[in-house]
This record gives C-alpha cells, structure tokens and sequence, in this order.
C-alpha cells in the first residue's frame, strides 16, 4: 500500500502524489522551446518531484531531446577554483551516463571527449558546451541544475555570464535548454547588487496545491484503501494549509497513519481536530525551518505582527530585505492586493507560539484577586464557554495590569496586546480541554483566533486601532465571517494605542448574528512616578 511522503521526492509507485499535470506540462513545454528556465520556490514546495517529472516527459518524447539532472548541492562553502574543478568532472559523467542510459553508442571522439576534464572556468566551460555541441551531433542537451544557490558567490557571476551568451548564440546552441532550481531568485543570488547577467531567464511559478488537487490526493487513499474523508475535512486541511505541500500531507498522514481511526469508519471534523491539534503542538521538518528562520532577526516579529494588526497592511516589496527573506523561507508571499500575507494560518499560529513569551509574568493577573475565581467558572452549567464574561474579564486585565503590560519580555510594546490576549486564551482553552487555532485570512489587518469547545465555535478577531470607519466595517466583516464558519457568536477586540484612547464595550446584532466589540486602550509608557521610584 501507498503511503503520504513528507520527507522528500514523491514516487508515484510508492507515494500518494499531486499529478499537477498542468505544471508539469507547463514546464516540459518550456525545456522543449529551448527556454532557459528559472523555478524558485521555498523548500518543501514539491520543485523536485515537478522538474524530476518534467524530465521524465521530455524524454518519453523523444526528438532528440538529452535531459540531464545536477544539483549544486554539495558545491557549498568551496572556492570557485574547487567548484570549476568538480564540475568539470562531474556534468560530463552525467552527460555520457544519460547517453548510456538512452542505449545511445558513442563515437571515441565523444568519449575520449567526456573523460577528459576540459574546464577550469566559465570562459573554458563555455568552449566546452561549444565543441560538445558538435560531438552530440543531433541531440539537443537539457540541463536541470537543482539546488543552484549552493553555487560559490564567487563563481555565481561568471556562470551566468556564459550561459546568457550560449543562450543568445543561436537555436543549435548547447546547451539547448538550462532550468536553474532553488530557494533564493537570481536577484537575490546576485550578492554584488548589481544587474543580472541572467536576464534572459524564462520564470515558472510553481504554486501550491489548490483545493482541488488536495481532494485529487485524498480521493487516491479512499479509491486504495476504501476510508473517505468527509468533504469539510478536505477544505478545512486546505484552508489550514494553504495547500502547502508538505503539511498537506504531514495532514494526511496523521489521520491515516497514527491516529488509528478504523479504515471502516469514515474522517470527519471530530477527527480533523484532533490531527489539527498535533499539527500545531507537533514538531516536524517543516515547522523546525519555518521557526528556526523566523528567529534569525528579531525584527521579524516586528514585521509579522504589523502584517496582521494594521487594516494598511503591508507592501509586497521584494527590494525590501526582511520582507525578501521571508518570501525565500515561504513564510509570507504577495496577495491579490499586491500586500504581505502570511501563507497560512498554521504558520501563523506557530508564529505567534514562538514570538509569544514562554513567561510574561502577568499570568498571576488573568483573574481578579477579590474573586475566588479560576478558569473553569467561565464555563455554565452545561459546559458551554461564557465567552462575554471571558472577554469582560480579558478586558479588566489589561486594565488591571496597567503599566505592566509594557513590561513584558523581548515582546514589541506595539503587539503586547495581541500577544496577552493569544497567551490568556491559549490558557484558558488548554485548562477547559478546547482547542484554538487560526483562521483565514492571514493579512491585512486582521487575526481569527477560533475556539473550539463542546461542540461549539466562537471567533475572536483582533486587530489594532485605525480610525472609527475602519472599526465600524470590521464589525461587518466579522459578522460574515462567523455567519460562513457557524459560529455562536464573534468579538471583535481592537487594542487602542493613541494618547487619548476611547475605550467602549458594546454588543450588537449584525445579519442576525450577536457580535460584542471592545476597545481596549494600551498605555504608550510607564508613568514617571513609576520609572523613577
């Protein structure tokens, strides 16, 4: 039986797999036209498996056509002398392997060819592909180069120089076709800052999963093994996901592999859940890099927390070296807008648990000291959360708190709100037995924290202060949002930093639906009477 991969390459003989048969037919195209090709995508984006199976398609072709495959790899961290010596080594044992492999007999002239290094740099490998040309006679070679950001900074400028000359001398060129993959784009790549030599490049995006092609996935395990996922699982993975390839699978993988649900019954929400909830507490290789990279800067929290507190949002501007960094490690890419979003509320959630302070020092404050009070009394009776006394109380906090909120450890005091809030709900739900995640959209302004709890849901939206006429539509669109998840109710909870805050309680009923705002104003500074005592 198959299974779900989410450690490396997918082989349809043994994996579960995403066709993406429009991709690859996109990209087999281009190899075919002689296009010199560039595919940057953050890690875990599935760029091998599409350029492994483009390969395979321009070679059932025919015609002709050489494909080979290298990868820079293990070319980190050496000279450009050492790289020039490697390669000259081995791309022409990779060429006269794929030769072999087509059963092609070549002539001594191109074998004696081949097992002489011939270049020791981009000058003399440009002279190479040129007599290589006319000892391959009828085969046009082309090149995929995985991993090419692993190239000598050194080497990077001269590399390019030459393939840019190759492309621009004719259509017999050789190589015929060069598809450079990797991580970081050639602007990026250019550490000198100065114009790409390498502007003939032919870009492909390679997009992750769309709903569809999460269902095409799954409907492969159901056909196999016969257990359907209910229809809500599957968009609700693809929505948590953003159909990020890996987690899709790290998805799919916890509910057909260890949970243990009998293969007779079918996935649901219930199940969905509890797989969501691993997903968010687990560790796997792709959350490790997503917060091993979001650590390296400090001002990325910065950053981050603006991209979901401000309605303004913030530009998409790759010449920006944070928000480029980001974009390289797939944390956030550009939306309709043009503006920053984070690619999806997984990472978001996980964001916020390694930005949030493991101790704020406040937590002796959530609940008021005159009240033998603890968590468990929001809940009724009937086990149902009282969600407008558990946000009065949040409110009162803050106020309790006073000063001390500025007070909180290696936290922006711009997003101290947000952050308390994620902390107090994050207790409270974890001492009920609930659950809460994020929820779309991930930008522009605005931060759904869904919980989770009996049987119900209730949506808290949190942003900060952007003038009455901003406050008043997110009213509207939090109504539509709880309207389309079926929530209970929604609260709307806007941190207020202005000098002269306006702080307001109010419930209302919108499209018939209860939702209960709050401004809740945040001090800019500790009183002077306090920082000089």
């Amino acid at each position: 039986m198959r299974w779900f991969e989410t450690r490396g390459p997918i082989y349809a003989e043994d994996n579960y797999f995403v066709s993406r048969t429009e991709e690859v037919k996109d990209f087999a195209d281009r190899l075919e036209k002689g296009r010199y090709v560039v595919l940057f995508a953050p890690r875990q984006t599935g760029k091998t498996t599409l350029f492994r199976n483009a390969l395979d398609t321009l070679e059932e072709k025919g015609n002709g056509y050489l494909p080979i495959q290298l990868n820079f790899e293990s070319y980190v961290d050496i000279s450009e002398s050492v790289f020039y010596k490697y390669f000259s080594v081995d791309l022409p044992a990779t060429i006269k392997k794929a030769l072999e492999k087509k059963g092609d007999k070549l002539s001594v002239q191109l074998t004696n060819y081949l097992d002489e290094p011939k270049f020791t740099d981009h000058t003399s490998m440009g002279k190479f592909f040129k007599q290589l040309g006319s000892l391959l006679r009828n085969q046009r070679l082309v090149i995929i180069i995985d991993e090419f950001d692993a190239i000598p900074p050194t080497a990077l400028r001269g590399f390019l120089h030459t393939l840019r000359q190759i492309y621009l001398s004719g259509k017999e060129r050789c190589p015929y076709s060069v598809s450079i993959v990797g991580v970081k784009n050639i602007t990026q790549l250019n550490y000198d800052r100065s114009i790409s030599p390498f502007n003939i490049q032919d870009e492909f995006k390679l997009p992750n999963f769309s709903l569809e092609q999460v269902q095409e996935l799954l409907s492969q395990y159901t056909e196999e093994v016969g257990q359907p996922f209910d229809s809500e699982v599957i968009s609700s993975i693809h929505k948590q996901t953003g159909g990020q390839p890996v987690l899709v699978n790290r998805f799919a993988q916890i509910l057909t592999e260890e949970m243990d649900i009998p293969k007779t019954d079918p996935i649901t929400m219930e199940h969905f859940s509890e797989a969501h909830l691993k997903l968010l507490r687990g560790r796997n290789t792709n959350i490790d890099h997503l917060i091993t990279n979001i650590r390296r800067d400090r001002r990325f929290e910065k950053l981050l927390m603006k991209i979901v507190s401000y309605d303004d949002g913030v530009e998409f501007n790759l010449d920006s070296d944070l928000i480029s960094e980001l974009a390289i490690y797939g944390v956030i890419s550009e939306s309709a807008e043009g503006l920053c979003e984070i690619v999806n509320p997984i990472y978001q959630y996980r964001i916020l648990r390694a930005f949030k302070p493991i101790v704020n020092g406040l937590e002796h404050e959530y609940l008021p000291e005159d009240k033998a009070t603890e968590f468990d009394d929001y809940l009724t009776s009937d086990g149902y959360i009282q969600m407008d006394a558990l946000m009065d109380n949040f409110r009162d906090f803050i106020a309790r708190a006073g000063y001390k909120i500025l007070q909180v450890p290696d936290t922006p005091q711009e997003y101290v709100g947000q952050h308390l809030l994620f902390a107090y709900l994050s207790q409270f739900v974890q001492i009920i037995g609930g659950m809460m995640y994020l929820e779309v959209p991930t930008g522009r302004g605005r931060m759904d924290l869904l919980i989770l709890h009996n049987g119900r849901k209730y949506i808290v939206e949190t942003k900060i202060w952007g003038g009455d006429r901003r406050f008043q539509a997110g009213k509207s669109q939090l109504a539509a949002y709880v309207k389309s998840e079926k929530a209970v109710s929604g609260y709307y909870i806007v941190f207020d930093h202005r000098k002269q805050p306006e702080p307001m309680v109010e419930t209302e009923t919108i499209d018939g639906l209860s939702i209960r705002s709050y401004v809740i104003p945040v001090l800019q500074e500790i009183p002077t009477s306090v920082s000089q005592s």
